[in-house]
């Protein structure tokens, strides 16, 4: 008999050692568990709420810190033609440079005039259509400024196209959360057929009215899905740029000298307005 009762409680120290083995904690959430009933329900209550309370400050400086990210690009972008080479060539050293038709990006540090000496970096996208898209895709997300440059000289004719590009800018989920200034730069205003700033303001405002309507009643025909772009402006009002929830300015320059190739350009009120970014 004293033999038997030997084996069965070996036999159950044995499970237990097997039992401790396969659950090495358990000892001590047990001792947890009784600790916390022990405790008073006030105490209880206040300690979950301390750790709620961590972890959604965790959450949210995640969250915070993620969206103050330093975005140093200043993007010049536009259509084919419209000076942008050349303009990023005179905000570098303000000398003149014989272009052709940019088939991939260039970009160099900028140094803006202001008593911080802030320096960005200064992007020329390529302004083919067939180029654009994957460019602004890939540097939109660092934009601190949009430089959208504009063919004053030419914009009659060229309306309907630059409208198309800057409504596919203003309505990109990226750059409406990011919300980088927009500078318009009316540019080529040596010219004597050129534009005033002003009214390629509110020529662009008209057309932009239309390309929405045209562009919401496309969607709704569809499946209704946005795509990631947002709506421009506010809904049942005609479309003005001061609706944006970015700054958008609109500025008049020459990156062409009247003078030819040795004359100064004029861009003073473009880098006045980089100098704010």
């Amino acid at each position: 008999m004293e033999a038997g009762n030997t084996g069965g409680n070996m036999g159950e120290a044995a499970d237990v050692e097997m039992e401790t083995a396969a659950n090495p904690f358990e000892p001590y959430m047990e001792s947890l568990r009784q600790q916390l009933e022990e405790q008073d329900p006030v105490f209880l209550i206040a300690l979950i709420v301390a750790l709620a309370v961590v972890v959604i400050t965790c959450v949210f400086l995640k969250y915070f810190l993620s969206s103050k990210t330093v975005r140093s690009a200043v993007l010049l972008v536009g259509l084919c033609d419209s000076g942008k080479t050349l303009l990023f060539s005179r905000l570098l050293s303000g000398k003149f440079k014989r272009t052709q038709t940019s088939i991939t990006d260039s970009s160099a540090p900028y140094k803006a005039k202001n008593d911080k000496a802030s320096t960005w970096t200064l992007i020329d996208l390529p302004g083919h259509d067939s180029l654009r898209p994957q460019y602004l895709e890939k540097f939109k997300s660092a934009a601190r400024a949009i430089v959208f440059v504009v063919d004053s000289a030419i914009f009659q004719k060229e309306v309907r196209d630059v409208a198309e590009f800057l409504y596919v800018l203003l309505t990109d989920a990226v750059i409406s959360r990011n919300v980088p200034a927009i500078l318009v730069a009316c540019n080529k205003q040596d010219i004597t057929m050129a534009k005033s700033a002003k009214l390629i303001q509110q020529q662009l405002e008209k057309e932009l009215n239309t390309l929405r309507v045209t562009r919401s009643a496309a969607l709704s025909s569809q499946d209704g899905s946005v795509g990631g772009s947002m709506y421009l402006g506010k809904k049942g009002k005609d479309f003005e740029f001061s609706q944006l929830p970015m700054k958008v300015e609109f500025l008049e320059c020459s990156a062409r000298s009247s003078k030819g190739e040795e004359g100064e350009a004029d861009i003073q009120t473009l880098e006045k307005s980089l100098a704010k970014l």
